[in-house]
C-alpha cells in the first residue's frame, strides 16, 4: 500500500511542478529559458515547498521537457535569444489542473443540514494553515469563524482529501448539525430557502 501512496505523492508533485511552470508563463507571457527555474522555485516556495529547492531543480526541468513534447509550451526566438511561451493547449492543461484540486459538485437538493470544519493549526505551520483557508475559500466555504468554516453540502470525502494533502488529521473537525444560531447570512450565501 505504501508504494502506491509515494507514486500518488509523485504524480501529484509532477503536476504541482508543472502548474507552477505553466502558471509563471501565463502570468509572465514569455519568459528566458533561465528564467524558468527560479520563478517556478518561487511558486513553489509560495505552495510551501520552498524548503526542498535542490530536488525540486531537477524536477522542474524535466516537468519542462515533458510539457515541451506534449506542446504545452513552446520555444520562439526573439530579439532577446530563446525564450519560453505557453501554448494554446498549455493554458487548457493549465486550467485542467487548477481546476482538479478541489472539485465539488453540488447537489440539486438541500437536505437541511450544515458541514462545519474547524481547525486548530499551530503557529509553526502557519503556511498550511493559509493554505487551507485558501482551498476552503476556493471550494465555497463560508467562513463562520477565523477557522471555523460552513458548508451545506456532503463533503466528507473533500474534507479528507484536504486533511491528506495537508497532512493535518487531527487538527480539523468535520461536524455535522442540523441547526446554527443566527443562520441567516449562511442561508443568505449559500441562497438556501
Amino acid at each position: 500500500m505504501k508504494m502506491l501512496e509515494e507514486e500518488v505523492r509523485i504524480e501529484n508533485r509532477k503536476k504541482l511542478v508543472q502548474r507552477a511552470i505553466l502558471g509563471s508563463l501565463a502570468v509572465g507571457g514569455v519568459l528566458a529559458m533561465a528564467a524558468v527555474a527560479p520563478n517556478s522555485l518561487q511558486l513553489l516556495g509560495l505552495l510551501g515547498l520552498g524548503n526542498k529547492r535542490r530536488i525540486f531543480r531537477s524536477s522542474i526541468y524535466r516537468s519542462r521537457d515533458a510539457l515541451l513534447d506534449k506542446k504545452y509550451i513552446e520555444f520562439i526566438e526573439t530579439t532577446d535569444g530563446k525564450k519560453l511561451r505557453i501554448t494554446r493547449l498549455g493554458k487548457g492543461y493549465l486550467k485542467e489542473l487548477e481546476g482538479k484540486r478541489y472539485v465539488f459538485n453540488r447537489p440539486k437538493k438541500w437536505d437541511g443540514k450544515f458541514r462545519m470544519l474547524s481547525f486548530d493549526i499551530k503557529e509553526t505551520r502557519r503556511k498550511t494553515r493559509d493554505q487551507l483557508r485558501f482551498a476552503l475559500k476556493q471550494i465555497g466555504f463560508y467562513q463562520l469563524q477565523k477557522s471555523v468554516w460552513v458548508f451545506p453540502y456532503d463533503c466528507e470525502e473533500l474534507v479528507t482529501l484536504l486533511k491528506a494533502d495537508f497532512k493535518i488529521g487531527k487538527d480539523v473537525l468535520y461536524i455535522i448539525t442540523d441547526r446554527i444560531e443566527y443562520d441567516e447570512p449562511i442561508r443568505d450565501y449559500f441562497e438556501l430557502l
